[in-house]
């Protein structure tokens, strides 16, 4: 009987770097679920790779002065490396300059022009290199990117844009029929409030500001822009053909039934994504996860603080499968996960060490110390207190880790799992089997425990070998077993007899303190390679800003007093504030202007505490249009000055004033 097929993706990494924890998570976790679904008996088909084009790209190989090629070429060798570092088992790897990628997105490009989804016209808004993308004004979050809150530039270019509007009723439709598209339900959500419903603005698709990107065929000025040309490797990946010429891969796995991403780039897979599908003609993806970040315990990582961790780094310390573990059992859900070199030890010693690693030993060492390393499933037809229960307890743990694996809640799977290992080390403490080892009229029970125990943590092992494969191998192996089906994990007592041969020590307890020399040395080679890879652009930037200083009088235009009344300022007491969630910059004041309460959003959260906030009377800028940012209403502006060295200050009423007070 053929298997049914699963197709599973990961968003493919930018070569701009090296990929920290934070990205390596979403492999290790496309891995586990992978994994998982082969045990289930699926055809799982595992795609990943690397993201190859863009200016970022092209400004990077620059100032490391070699071509973009070689440059992508080394970054992609890099993240592939640490991809196979963590064992996770990929069908393909692929990358955005392969040249079948690079034809079929060209392809795909004509295609859409010539039906009349794409045009030509030209973009001015504000641009964030980083992110690739356009944003206008009125999207500006503080006047910086609302994705990553860095610098825009103004830009201006000829390009092609796709006509977005012209889908978005039928996306939307298919979002509202197909509830579980968009996972977890509160990206959704965001989804259509912030973008959907609001109504799509036609998507820039070219760009003719830089050359690193695939050609657009009937226009040489142009390169297609990075999101359609990565976008489209989910299926040029598996063998899609723009002439409808399909690959037998593509036939067999596309749709897609999953794409794991990261939250941070939901809008292009939940919105461009699907429209460029339903222009192609092709069926979406079944379902979209949009996973949260895993962050340093202080908040995002820094080479120049230091606290960047890297997989082969935490790998070096703690072992492979013991970084698996934590960056699984640790990701919640939906919210954002927190990762300090601490924490990892602790995790290491509290879990690894004592629950599983703790459970393991013993057992082997009594099964060789009172019976030679043999023990004979028992004859007994009669199960002694707490026999059944915790029988019960092992057999039942795989209904419970599949239903979570189902929901994608992985770190809740491995958490059955090791409820199943610590009620095995209870089941110990019940029994004693020291204790029963003291009577020769016990020992036939003595057996049946250590047998019990032997039973209990092949299957443990067994369930566990989708998230810690090499765990699970050296467990089954110094059972002399293998593997079992999900079918089996159901079953107690599948063997006749159990050979256990002593093994090295699985997770040997960690004293933080010998680990803290080697922490040091790896947070000072960041921040010595943070420093000078700053150097020149810090240089440069002095030069630029002394330039700036030189122009500025003449660069500030001169307004008239009919202007200046043209923009409302107001005195605003600020009787609550909060962070906002979704954002570390970003606070939400609710604020009184006389008999008026509004709600404003300001990026100042790195310079103030919500508790500092409430109670002070500040100027506002009080006639702006209202906005939505990160999903709360902003209906103005907070009033502070910045000075060079990034210090912030309000501009706050230094005499009692009523609140709604204007300024003028």
């Amino acid at each position: 009987m053929a298997k049914t097929p699963y197709y599973i993706t990961t968003a493919i990494a930018y070569t701009s770097g090296k990929p920290h924890i934070g990205n390596t998570y979403e492999a290790v976790l496309a891995d586990a679920i992978a994994r998982f679904k082969r045990k289930q008996g699926y055809d799982v088909f595992f795609q990943t790779g690397t993201d190859e084009h863009g200016q970022k790209i092209q400004e990077k190989a620059q100032a490391a002065g070699v071509t973009p090629q070689a440059y992508v070429d080394k970054i992609a060798g890099e993240i592939k490396n640490i991809w196979d570092l963590m064992g996770t088992s990929y069908d393909k790897f692929m990358r955005t300059t392969d040249a079948d990628h690079v034809k079929q997105v060209s392809k795909i490009f004509k295609k859409f022009y010539d039906q009349g989804d794409i045009y030509k016209g030209y973009y001015e808004g504000m641009y964030c290199t980083p992110c690739e993308s356009f944003w206008t004004e009125s999207q500006l979050v503080e006047g910086k990117c609302p994705d990553c809150g860095r610098e825009v530039k103004p830009a201006k270019e000829e390009a092609y844009f796709f006509k977005m509007g012209k889908y978005a009723d039928r996306l939307i439709e298919h979002i509202n029929t197909h509830p579980e598209f968009i996972q977890p339900v509160s990206r959704k959500n965001e989804m259509m409030n912030n973008f959907l419903l609001k109504g799509l603005q036609d998507l820039c698709v070219s760009r003719t500001s830089f050359t690193w990107g695939v050609p657009v065929e009937f226009d040489d000025k142009h390169v297609v822009y990075v999101w359609l040309d990565a976008l489209t490797n989910y299926i040029t990946g598996i063998g899609y053909d723009a002439d409808g010429n399909h690959g037998e891969r593509y036939k067999k796995y596309w749709a897609a039934d999953l794409h794991l991403i990261g939250k941070d780039i939901l809008r292009f897979h939940t919105i461009y994504w699907p429209i460029f599908l339903m222009a192609l003609g092709e069926p979406l993806p079944k379902q979209i996860f949009g996973h949260p970040w895993l962050l340093m315990g202080d908040g995002k990582m820094s080479k120049s603080k230091g606290n960047v961790m890297y997989a082969d780094d935490l790998a070096r310390l703690f072992g492979v499968d013991a970084v698996r573990y934590f960056v699984l059992h640790e990701m919640p859900f939906d919210n954002d996960g927190q990762i300090t070199w601490e924490l990892v030890c602790e995790r290491f010693n509290t879990d690894l060490a004592n629950v599983l690693g703790n459970l393991v030993s013993r057992t082997i060492a009594m099964i060789g110390k009172y019976f030679g390393g043999t023990v004979e499933k028992s004859r007994t037809e009669n199960e002694e207190v707490p026999d059944q229960e915790f029988k019960a307890t092992v057999t039942g743990a795989v209904k419970k880790v599949t239903a979570k694996a189902e929901e994608l809640k992985i770190a809740d799977a491995i958490s059955e799992i090791f409820t199943l290992f610590r009620r095995a080390n209870k089941y110990i403490d019940e029994t004693m089997p020291w204790s029963l080892a003291k009577d020769e009229s016990k020992r036939s029970r003595l057996s049946d425990v250590l047998y019990n125990l032997a039973e209990a943590i092949q299957i443990g092992a067994s369930l566990l070998d989708s998230f810690m494969p090499e765990t699970s191998v050296k467990i089954l192996e110094a059972f002399n077993g293998k593997s079992r089906t999900l079918a089996e994990c159901e079953t107690f007592g599948l063997v006749e007899s159990v050979v256990a041969t002593a093994i090295p020590p699985l997770f040997a307890r960690l004293d933080f303190k010998t680990l803290e020399p080697e922490i040091e040395k790896i947070r000072a080679a960041q921040m010595a390679e943070a420093a000078a890879a700053q150097a020149p652009m810090a240089q440069a930037k002095a030069t630029e800003t002394g330039k700036e200083k030189e122009k500025e009088t003449e660069k500030t235009p001169e307004i008239t007093i009919d202007d200046f009344a043209k923009v409302e300022l107001r005195i605003g007491e600020i009787i609550a504030c909060e962070k906002v969630a979704k954002s570390s910059k970003l606070l939400h004041e609710t604020v009184k202007f006389g008999n008026e309460t509004r709600s404003i959003v300001s990026g100042i959260a790195k310079h103030y505490t919500p508790e500092e906030m409430v109670g002070k009377k500040v100027a506002f800028v009080t006639n702006l249009p209202p906005r939505t940012v990160c999903g709360v209403l902003s209906e103005g502006m907070i009033l502070a000055a910045e000075d060079e060295d990034g210090n912030l200050s309000l501009v706050i009423a230094d005499k009692e004033i009523k609140s709604g007070a204007k300024l003028g």
